[in-house]
């Protein structure tokens, strides 16, 4: 991975310090102006308050936190465009960031990209600057969902330590697509140059996906291992990948292990046709998760002790960006308090705030955040505003 090791005290400290949304979800327009390491939004369901977390989602790599077609986040009433622009401080100055589509206009939809109001012709520019990690309530399911859930969870947590994860993942889609098309014609004998070669890029791709999945994992596992199970109220997970080729990872030179894998794919050439698809390779790999203290299956916890699972894998990770890419990112929880007791909520503002990075949290209940750090800043979001909350006493009501 192309990521440079850097330890977690000399990393960069991004904090958004505005806010600005043009047609964007529920926001015809919306200038925010925060100044705190811990944002705290309340308001009733549907007001808007996972718009806000969206917004910034689409800061790094990807298509954001709830995966949209872009025309989707576009203002039910607006020109169809949106707009979204973030002032952010850091410890080595300011900079903005902006990103957004124009409105249709027959040409299809392009998504733009500028810092300091200058184009850029990629996000991956935007990782110099800023690195953006996430927990929804969507994610509550992950143990218990598909693989192919599992494997995007896993792809984005690589992706905000490797900026050209997503690259390498595309592409590697876009040759098994080849490859299948190539298949239909098995029976008629397909020309075998075409699928050697098509064959051989897959192979490529598919070992350095691979690699780039087991690196993430291994220094995750590494990282979590170092969390004495007593010291904190969340439980400690065991990763591990599943797959015909991830056990090779770090075991063998990635090109012996290119060939293996063109071995089985050529082998596989006949299964694979009446299938329809390429049945064997990372795109077919699975991220296991076991409650080590209990040595017991994630998707067999209870629905609280997999939250819990699930926050220490993502305050790891947070860690671990640091660690690799020298910038403490930006951490985006909605409605973070949903199946946690209160002494875990206790522990959990406590954790985040010994990150030393911004972190925005969601929850239609104020009351749950009554023990988050006094320098927080709470904000009021209803539909279309967002406005200041007044602190207030864990024993008072708001």
């Amino acid at each position: 991975m192309a990521s440079q090791m850097l330890p977690a005290s000399s990393s960069v400290r991004p904090a958004v310090r505005r806010l600005q949304l043009t047609d964007f979800r529920s926001y015809r327009s919306l200038d925010l102006a925060v100044d705190a390491p811990m944002i705290v939004l309340t308001g009733d369901n549907g007001a808007g308050k996972t718009n806000l977390l969206e917004a910034l989602s689409f800061l790094t790599a990807g298509r954001g936190l709830r995966r949209p077609e872009l025309a989707e986040c576009a203002a039910s009433q607006g020109s169809g465009g949106w707009a979204v622009s973030v002032d952010i401080d850091t410890d080595q100055g300011a900079v903005r960031l902006g990103t957004g589509i124009d409105p249709p206009n027959g040409n299809g939809l392009l998504r733009r990209y500028r810092i300091d109001r200058e184009p850029v012709a990629s996000i991956k520019s935007f990782a110099d600057h800023v690195r953006v990690v996430w927990l929804t309530p969507a994610m509550d399911r992950l143990f218990s969902g598909s693989a192919g859930e599992r494997r995007r969870f896993l792809d984005r947590l690589v992706l905000a330590v490797d900026s050209e994860h997503g690259t390498r993942v595309a592409s590697l889609e876009r040759a098994l697509r080849n490859r299948n098309r190539l298949l239909e014609d098995f029976n008629h004998r397909p020309d075998a140059k075409w699928l050697d070669a098509v064959e051989r890029e897959i192979a490529e791709l598919a070992v350095a996906v691979a690699a780039a999945r087991h690196e993430t994992v291994t220094r995750l596992s590494a990282l979590i291992a170092t969390m004495p199970a007593e010291a904190t109220a969340f439980p400690l997970p065991e990763l591990s990948l599943e797959g015909e080729i991830e056990p090779m990872i770090g075991g063998r030179p990635a090109l012996e292990v290119e060939d293996h894998y063109r071995m089985i794919l050529r082998e596989q050439r006949g299964r694979d046709a009446a299938a329809g698809r390429t049945l064997i390779g990372p795109h077919a790999s699975d991220l296991n998760v076991r409650f080590a203290a209990k040595a017991l299956d994630a998707a067999q916890a209870s629905t609280g002790e997999q939250k819990a699972l699930l926050i220490t894998i993502v305050l790891a990770h947070a860690r671990l960006v640091a660690d690799m890419s020298g910038i403490a990112p930006i951490i985006l929880l909605d409605e973070i308090a949903a199946h946690l007791d209160p002494a875990r909520r206790i522990a959990l503002y406590e954790a985040l705030a010994s990150l030393r990075a911004q972190v925005w949290m969601t929850g239609a209940d104020p009351l749950a955040f009554a023990d988050v750090p006094g320098d927080a800043q709470m904000l009021k979001v209803t539909p279309g505003q967002v406005t200041a909350f007044p602190r207030f006493s864990g024993n008072s009501s708001p």
